[in-house]
């Protein structure tokens, strides 16, 4: 054999021995590497406070260099308990067709007025009331704005006079609750079953309700109400008015205690006054 051929043939077994030497170590490697993650993660299932500590120290690492890349991260916000919306396709046939009509209406979005409807029907139920009755005073006073205010003050959905009914208010998280739609809507119905039973009937009550229980003229209030009222009886599908919205309302006797309707300070108000709020007092 020549000297080149040598050459290249030494050549050659170098880089047999090489490639060789290079897969065993690779072939090693591998095998510890495989044996590394078998004992890590043997490790890991028998120490969850590792596990735990790891992760938290991963993830602070990673919002770290997030944090440099992008700048501080904002935290998410946290969920509300309470449902604000609900879908009325959702509803019983009668309350769809009733949050669709005031919807279209009052142009407020009918998954809000989706939960107004269910609960007006629900505290309805309860009490005893007529709930489109319940709808048709919130669509008069608010419109179904669950922030209105009035310029004396009477606030949410049903226009209570919140610094007269902070009683009504205080067993209910306060008197900031007269933002929160439900709980207005279940403050102004206890006002309202309240002026009933005082007067006997349902228009009493309304301007009880409104704050002309001692005057001649409600300016129109209870007539309004009920106009509205026999609209979404229409739209419920019950064609007619009943006699008494209030199954129990015969058995109600109208209180004869001689009580004020309204504050000292609202009494001096005139009676065609356009501010139509719940100012009944010592409920």
């Amino acid at each position: 054999m020549t000297a080149s051929g040598k050459w290249v043939s030494g050549v050659h077994t170098f880089a047999t021995d090489v490639i060789t030497g290079f897969l065993a170590i690779t072939r090693n490697s591998f095998a510890l590497v495989g044996l590394l993650v078998v004992f890590t993660t043997a490790t890991l299932v028998a120490r969850p406070d590792l596990r735990q500590a790891g992760e938290e120290q991963l993830i602070g690492w990673l919002q770290a260099r997030q944090e440099a890349l992008l700048g501080p991260i904002e935290p998410e916000p946290e969920p509300s308990d309470r449902t604000l919306a609900v879908n009325p396709k959702d509803l019983p046939k009668e309350q769809a067709k009733v949050a669709y009509w005031l919807s279209k209406k009052y142009r407020v979005a009918p998954e809000p007025l989706g939960l107004l409807v269910a609960e007006a029907y629900a505290t309805g139920t309860r009490v005893q009331l007529d709930p489109t009755l319940i709808l048709a005073i919130m669509a008069v006073e608010s419109s179904f704005n669950p922030f209105a205010q009035s310029s004396v003050g009477a606030q949410g959905l049903m226009q209570v006079m919140t610094r007269v009914h902070t009683d009504k208010y205080e067993r209910v998280g306060g008197k900031l609750a007269a933002f929160d739609p439900v709980t207005n809507l279940r403050v102004g119905v206890k006002v309202l079953m309240d002026c009933i039973t005082r007067t006997g009937s349902v228009e009493g009550g309304l301007g009880c309700y409104v704050g002309a229980a001692d005057m001649a003229d409600d300016g129109g209030y209870a007539a309004k109400v009920l106009a509205e009222h026999a609209r979404l009886r229409q739209v419920a599908g019950q064609r007619k008015a009943p006699t008494s919205p209030f199954p129990l309302l015969a058995e109600r006797k109208p209180d004869n205690k001689t009580t004020t309707a309204t504050p000292p300070a609202e009494a001096a108000a005139p009676a065609n006054t356009t501010e139509k709020v719940a100012l009944l007092s010592g409920l």
